[in-house]
C-alpha cells in the first residue's frame, strides 16, 4: 500500500472497538481513539497523546462512575455567570461546568479536600485607536487614544489522578475601558463590570478556600487522639462519641 493509501487507511478504536477514518483519530501513546471515546473524557484533562489506552479506559471508568455522584449533587450555592461553580455543602463537594443538563454532561464532581489553591488572574491588554486620513491612511488620534481590555480568568488547582487544574473565564465578551492621551486616566476599579468581575472571582475564590480549610481542620480534628472524660451526667468516665456525648449515659459532654 502507497504512502497515500496507507494515510486514509482505516483503524480500530482501541477504546470502543469502532472503525474510525483519518479525520475521526485521536493518537494515544500506543493506539488511536475515536471522537465519541474522547467526548467522554473530562473536560479538563488535556494529556491525551501522552496517555496510553489502559490509562485512557481507567479514566473512563472513573467518569461512567462520575454519572453516579452527579445524581446525587445537590446545589446549595452557586458563583458565576456562563461558566458557574456549584457547590453541594451537605455532601462537601463541588463542579464547575457551564451545562444546563447536568446528567447529560456529567460534569466532574470533587471534594472540597481536592482543592489545592485558587487565583485569579485579570489580563490587560492595550490597543490603539487609530483614524483613516484624506489619503486613506490609518493614523493616530492627537492626544492618542487608547482601548484597554480586560478578562478574569479563575484557576482553580486540585488534587485528581486526571487534571491538576480548573481554568475558566468570567466575563463572556471583554472588559473595555476607552483612554484618551498617553498617560492612564481612568483607573479600571471605578469601572462597574471591571469590579464586578473583580469581586465575583474574589468571592468565588474565597468561597472555595473557606470550604477547603473547614474540611481539613475538621480532618485534623477527626485524627487528633481522644482523651477521656469525666461525664458531668453519670459520672462514668469515658470518650465522648462523634457528636460529644457520654457513650453510657448519652448526656452531652459539654455540661449542657
Amino acid at each position: 500500500m502507497g504512502l497515500f493509501g496507507k494515510l486514509f487507511e482505516k483503524e480500530s478504536c482501541a477504546i470502543c472497538g469502532k472503525e474510525i477514518g483519518i479525520f475521526g483519530k485521536k493518537k494515544l501513546e500506543d493506539g488511536v481513539m475515536c471522537k465519541d471515546c474522547q467526548n467522554k473524557l473530562s473536560p479538563w484533562f488535556s494529556d491525551r497523546r501522552n496517555s496510553t489506552v489502559a490509562q485512557i479506559k481507567e479514566q473512563l471508568q472513573y467518569r461512567e462512575e462520575n454519572k453516579t455522584a452527579v445524581a446525587a449533587f445537590r446545589t446549595t450555592r452557586t458563583f458565576g455567570e456562563n461558566t458557574k461553580i456549584l457547590l453541594d455543602e451537605d455532601a462537601r463537594k463541588f463542579m464547575v461546568t457551564s451545562a444546563r443538563n447536568l446528567l447529560e454532561a456529567n460534569p466532574d464532581v470533587l471534594d472540597f479536600f481536592d482543592v489545592t489553591g485558587c487565583r485569579i488572574d485579570i489580563d490587560e491588554d492595550r490597543d490603539e485607536q487609530k483614524r483613516t486620513n484624506d489619503a486613506g491612511e490609518e493614523i493616530s488620534y492627537v492626544p492618542p487614544r487608547y482601548t484597554y481590555s480586560y478578562n478574569f480568568d479563575v484557576i482553580i488547582n486540585v488534587n485528581n489522578p486526571y487534571f491538576d487544574e480548573i481554568s475558566f473565564r468570567l466575563n463572556e465578551s471583554h472588559v473595555e475601558i476607552q483612554v484618551i492621551g498617553n498617560n492612564r486616566t481612568i483607573n479600571p476599579e471605578n469601572n462597574i463590570e471591571y469590579r464586578r468581575y473583580k469581586e465575583m472571582g474574589e468571592e468565588i475564590k474565597k468561597a472555595l478556600l473557606e470550604v477547603r480549610q473547614q474540611v481539613r481542620e475538621e480532618a485534623v480534628a477527626a485524627a487528633a487522639p481522644k482523651t477521656a472524660m469525666t461525664c458531668p451526667w453519670c459520672g462514668a468516665t469515658t470518650v465522648p462519641d462523634a457528636n460529644g456525648c457520654c457513650e453510657y449515659c448519652g448526656g452531652a459532654m459539654n455540661g449542657q
